[in-house]
């Protein structure tokens, strides 16, 4: 495996990084995680342009232009001969010293990994996923903005913690004040009489891109979509819910913290708006050639 570090593509074994790097010791950069399928980038674009303003978000420079960032992105895939693959796009601060100061990391350090991911077993595809409520919060968004893509992931690997203890794969975060979030990885939509719903960004939530593709997918078949704020009780006595991501795609939730959701099974609706996403990840982003 090929990974590009900092202008370079060198073997998995020697992608190395600097103990004094401040993502390293910090958590302080920015990533993305995006997806291709079949020689297609899925909305490369976004992707990209989402990094850069979740870098802006921190005052982060990134050494490369947009178009520049996109085409060493394709040239990373190539170099590993992949058609269907995850990249991770991450942007460090750099290396700097033992103290928090940005200004003491003159350069961004740039890696791109390639790679395949699958994130739930095809089962919970086709019977749906258990999931709970966790008891940690989601960041207060005026102290860490849910918005910016960050490395410094605690928050959510502490949600997972909850999941993993209650014997689930995934984990709603409320924010402080009880409001739905997100999950530790995905976006949440629930539907309610035909309505789909999904909390707004601006609590604490990623603008997640395979949310907005579903968001699109629901106007143009003139479904009902609002961003909502939503409580526990609409999750609970919502007819469907389902979950969003790059990595999870669309999959659907059956159960929340041991109650059924709508019949207990994968609802309709999800079902149609998940067969519809797989047609626009054929069509909708970057295509190359190997």
């Amino acid at each position: 495996m090929k990974i590009y570090l900092d202008g370079k593509f060198v073997e998995k074994e020697k992608a190395v990084v600097s103990v004094f790097d401040h993502g390293l010791l910090y958590g302080d950069g920015v990533f993305e995680g995006i997806r291709v399928y079949n020689c297609l980038v899925f909305r490369l674009k976004e992707h990209i342009d989402r990094l850069y303003r979740s870098a802006e978000a921190i005052k982060l420079r990134i050494p490369m232009t947009e178009i520049e960032a996109m085409e060493t992105t394709v040239k990373t895939l190539k170099a590993n001969k992949l058609k269907d693959a995850y990249i991770r796009f991450v942007v460090t601060r750099g290396v700097g010293d033992l103290g928090l100061d940005p200004r003491k990391c003159p350069k961004a350090t740039i890696f791109i990994i390639t790679d395949k991911i699958s994130l739930y077993p095809e089962e919970f595809y086709r019977k749906g996923l258990k999931i709970i409520t966790a008891t940690t919060r989601r960041n207060y968004p005026k102290a860490l903005d849910g918005r910016i893509k960050s490395l410094n992931y605690l928050n959510n690997i502490l949600a997972k913690i909850d999941a993993i203890k209650a014997g689930t794969e995934e984990a709603i975060m409320l924010t402080h004040d009880g409001y739905v979030a997100e999950c530790t990885g995905d976006n949440i939509f629930i539907i309610k009489d035909g309505v789909l719903m999904t909390p707004p960004a601006d609590i604490g939530a990623l603008e997640g891109i395979t949310r907005d593709a579903v968001m699109d997918i629901a106007r143009r078949v003139k479904m009902p979509c609002q961003e909502k704020m939503l409580r526990m009780e609409d999750v609970y006595a919502a007819n469907e819910v389902f979950l969003t991501g790059t990595a999870a795609e669309i999959v659907p939730v059956v159960s929340i913290d041991e109650r059924k959701i709508g019949s207990g099974k994968p609802g309709g609706a999800t079902l149609k708006l998940k067969k519809a996403f797989e047609v626009i990840t054929k069509t909708d982003g970057v295509k190359y050639a190997l």
